[in-house]
């Protein structure tokens, strides 16, 4: 099993180390509040070929192993062709809603042939400190969400556009035959600024209160592991390629 280290940020202003052992993950699809808001990611992904099963209600949940989360600040990928997605996530732990941030870093070329083997074979990662959700829920209206790649701003939007931390715990009790005491919920993404997939090297995440001075951050660089492998030893990615 899985532990990852978080910390709870605490009204006292001292952080409270939270350990926490997910036995799941549930990564969502277009689990907004508007439906309609959730089409310019759909037109971006499908731009660069990814279907999506919309003969599933929203939102879809696609569940992962909790080895596909990481709180690390490198990831390995094995293509140039991939990208991050700014995300709300939801802890759940003894009793207990925590909401953090996270990445769900994504292989566009293997999203093309499924989407939840994508998300499986690509990390997660998750921001190390956290809000519970007792303490931010009446901020929750002026929440924003952004990233940036390369240093560039990328994706920015209000948390609130995505349904609340709540309601979607209730969807996935009505979806889930049975859900564990611990798990984590990537509650999925919005469009880019430009609604245009990007690909990139360093990524960030953050959650802030733009009327406060609290705020999540996660950050990563992306290491193209085949790149270390000298051209004529490469192994290719796919075996028309060979």
């Amino acid at each position: 099993m899985t532990t990852f280290s978080l910390l709870v940020a605490d009204p006292s202003g001292v952080d409270i180390p939270l350990p926490v052992t997910p036995a799941r993950v549930y990564n969502l699809g277009s689990a907004t509040v508007d439906a309609s808001s959730a089409v310019a990611h759909q037109e971006e992904v499908a731009d660069v070929g990814v279907r999506i099963a919309f003969d599933i209600p929203a939102p879809r949940i696609y569940p992962m192993a909790v080895s596909s989360v990481t709180t690390d600040t490198t990831v390995g990928v094995h293509s140039a062709a991939t990208s991050g997605e700014a995300e709300l996530v939801l802890v759940v732990h003894d009793g207990e809603l925590y909401l953090g941030v996270g990445s769900d870093h994504t292989d566009r070329e293997l999203e093309r042939q499924s989407i939840i083997w994508s998300k499986q074979y690509s990390p997660s990662v998750l921001g190390a400190r956290v809000w519970r959700w007792a303490d931010v829920e009446t901020r929750w209206p002026a929440l924003v969400l952004e990233s940036t790649v390369d240093g560039e701003l990328y994706q920015s939007s209000l948390a609130s556009v995505f349904l609340p931390p709540r309601q979607i715990l209730g969807i996935l009790a009505e979806r889930v035959t049975t859900l564990p005491d611990s798990y984590l919920v990537y509650c999925g993404t919005y469009t880019s600024i430009d609604r245009t997939i990007r690909f990139g090297t360093t990524w960030t995440a953050t959650l802030r209160d733009p009327d406060g001075d609290d705020r999540l951050d996660l950050g990563y660089d992306v290491v193209n592991l085949l790149g270390e492998i000298e051209q004529g030893y490469r192994v290719p990615l796919r075996p028309e390629e060979g």
